[in-house]
């Protein structure tokens, strides 16, 4: 079930938020450093993350699903945001490079739903990074964040899903490993805690963030051979030579 939109913005105003919005954000630029010149989509409420991309990308949207509603995004330029169906986006096929979901499948009540639709508008070729809250992780039991609602994934069930969805997983990583806590000692040592999980506990971050690319499959022949369908050409063959072949007459076009 989604959370309400006013809940989400108000989080991601506070001082928690605008952390989260850091730790998680990184990793996300580090995969995509400069969108110039590609079309990028957020679904859920992806709008925090989006925000990097806002001088470079050639469009960037954010579809905000009905049932969570929706707020004007960003806020001091003209609107890019839309309210949506989120298993029937109003974008026709092949529109976006790129596509952004937090706070979208873990949310859901369909997610092999969601991503289809997110296949669907995505280019050929085209690269999808999701954000959902670690199965493993604290903060998936914790109601301090948006990432403690929801359905939490473990990497395996996030990695299956996608592939189910005809996307080829390129890259898999975790964040946010500072324990969930609105203490100021712990909020000043955030990165500290980001360094040391990482090589200490990497599998216990508290959101899991995986890049996939969509797969285009080419249809084949349903008992799985190259066609037996041949381009014929005419043959020159020398004269004398033997082919059991009765000889042709050519006939004249004009008669």
């Amino acid at each position: 079930m989604y959370l309400d939109v006013v809940h989400l913005r108000a989080f991601y105003d506070l001082p928690l938020g605008r952390l989260l919005r850091g730790l998680i954000g990184a990793p996300i630029r580090r995969r995509w450093p400069d969108l110039k010149g590609q079309r990028l989509l957020g679904i859920g409420y992806a709008a925090p993350f989006m925000r990097p991309y806002l001088d470079n990308a050639e469009r960037a949207i954010a579809a905000m699903p009905a049932p969570q509603g929706a707020v004007a995004w960003p806020r001091e330029r003209d609107n890019a945001c839309t309210l949506v169906d989120d298993d029937a986006l109003p974008f026709p096929d092949l529109s976006f490079d790129r596509i952004l979901m937090v706070h979208a499948i873990d949310h859901c009540s369909d997610p092999a739903a969601v991503l289809k639709e997110a296949w669907r508008v995505l280019a050929p070729g085209g690269r999808l990074i999701v954000v959902v809250a670690n199965r493993r992780g604290l903060w998936s039991q914790s109601e301090l964040s948006p990432f403690g609602y929801g359905r939490p994934y473990s990497s395996g069930q996030l990695k299956d899903l996608l592939k189910t969805c005809q996307f080829n997983v390129l890259d898999d990583t975790e964040a946010l490993f500072m324990p969930p806590s609105k203490a100021r000692t712990i909020l000043r040592a955030a990165r500290t805690w980001e360094g040391v999980g990482r090589r200490l506990w990497p599998a216990f971050g508290g959101v899991l963030i995986l890049e996939a690319e969509k797969v285009v499959f080419q249809s084949l022949p349903a008992d799985g051979k190259r066609s037996r369908l041949r381009i014929l050409r005419p043959v020159f063959i020398p004269e004398g030579v033997a082919t059991g072949l009765k000889p042709v007459r050519a006939v004249r076009a004009d008669r």
